[in-house]
């Protein structure tokens, strides 16, 4: 099935535990399964048998979401997890469990993530270092001086939107026995399937596009037939598992995600096209834009046609307290912490996704002090034009 048709029905109409078969995957609440004997659960706890057991180990309507979220990334198995960090926290446990301590993760990365890096994963012994992916020769220099475990990096990085070759640095990490970890948020299977492109593990928080309606927290990990036991064996010790209802709004939420994104990547284009164009917008930073520096790279890996739903700008000449003066003018435009909803969500990197993170190293990363981040929603455009110009140039 093309993708459009798969997300709609994949994970869908299967017999996991009556006679009949619903159209749409129910919410499976029981925490415990029984069996007409005792032998048959002996045999579904060994895995000698497909069945459930206990929900911290499998769920028939998680089960119907990992379905889906595997079909569409084209991966050989899924785990849905609570949140995107428990699905990262898992991927980077998964990839190392058999493999050196260390990571080597793109410089510019979300503000959580690097927090998870040197202060979660650091105490346990897993050091990280950082290095450019997109200059493959630095890139493969650090990979021989590092022999990292794993390597880390995000499809589209926030919020710069840089866009490193995934294929080639799948190469160089199979090279050195070294896992490839990809965090495909900001990209959706729609844009970009980093497991086809050579990748061992993708994480998605499917808070964002695809649960895609702000009420779901929880992330997805896919992984290939390497990893995918490793993720499952970690879940079941670990219990950082989905609930049941939240896999379900997530489900539904994927049913449109084609739908929805289209039209957000449509939008997010036209505006970056008039942002380039306003006096009070200093940079625009957009996938489409013809002079970004991986426009290459994005020609020949994205969808054809699409560029993503997020783009950021620099306002012009603008100190926190005028971007916050300028977030608080805004009148249909959501100033939130998340993205990928069906309404226009702007936050603000030096207060939310990168607080955490030093002055110093903000500034290392690009990331000034003047960038909003914008992520596109599926309003008309002329709406979300006349928001931000209204709140762009105060009477």
């Amino acid at each position: 099935m093309k993708f459009e048709s798969q997300v709609v029905h994949a994970g869908d109409r299967r017999r996991r535990s009556t006679a009949s078969i619903p159209s749409t995957t129910p919410i499976h609440l029981g925490t415990t399964y029984l069996y007409e004997s005792t032998a048959q659960l002996d045999r579904i706890f060994a895995g000698e048998e497909q069945g459930f057991s206990y929900a911290r180990y499998a769920n028939p309507t998680n089960e119907a979401l990992e379905e889906l979220t595997t079909a569409i990334e084209h991966g050989y198995g899924s785990l849905a997890t609570a949140s995107g960090m428990a699905a990262l926290q898992i991927a980077f446990q998964a990839a190392l469990l058999d493999r050196p301590h260390s990571i080597l993760a793109a410089q510019s990365i979300y503000g959580t993530t690097v927090t998870l890096l040197n202060q979660v994963l650091a105490p346990f012994g897993i050091e990280t270092a950082y290095a450019d992916v997109y200059n493959l020769e630095a890139l493969e220099r650090a990979i021989a001086s590092q022999k990292p475990g794993c390597v880390f990096l995000e499809s589209v990085s926030n919020p710069l939107l840089r866009v490193a070759r995934i294929d080639e640095i799948a190469k160089l990490t199979r090279a050195a026995g070294a896992a490839l970890i990809v965090d495909s948020t900001f990209a959706t299977p729609m844009l970009i399937r980093p497991l086809d492109l050579g990748a061992n593990i993708v994480v998605h928080s499917a808070t964002k596009y695809l649960a895609g309606h702000g009420d779901v927290i929880g992330g997805v990990v896919v992984s290939d037939e390497q990893h995918h036991q490793s993720v499952r064996m970690l879940s079941r010790i670990i219990g950082p598992v989905l609930g049941p209802f939240e896999s379900y709004l997530t489900m539904r939420g994927i049913k449109t995600l084609a739908l929805r994104f289209q039209r957000q990547c449509e939008n997010a284009k036209i505006l970056a096209q008039w942002l380039a164009a306003h006096p009070c917008v200093e940079r625009v930073y957009s996938c489409s834009d013809p002079k970004h520096p991986d426009a290459g790279t994005i020609r020949e890996l994205f969808a054809p046609g699409l560029f993503g739903a997020i783009l950021s700008f620099e306002i012009k000449d603008a100190e926190r307290a005028s971007v916050m003066a300028f977030m608080d003018r805004l009148q249909m435009i959501v100033c939130g912490t998340s993205l990928g909803d069906v309404h226009t969500l702007l936050l603000y990197p030096v207060i939310s996704s990168h607080r955490e993170i030093s002055p110093k190293m903000r500034e290392r990363m690009g990331i000034r002090e003047n960038l909003v981040r914008l992520a596109v929603g599926i309003e008309n455009v002329d709406d979300i034009i006349a928001d931000l110009d209204n709140a762009l140039r105060p009477a």
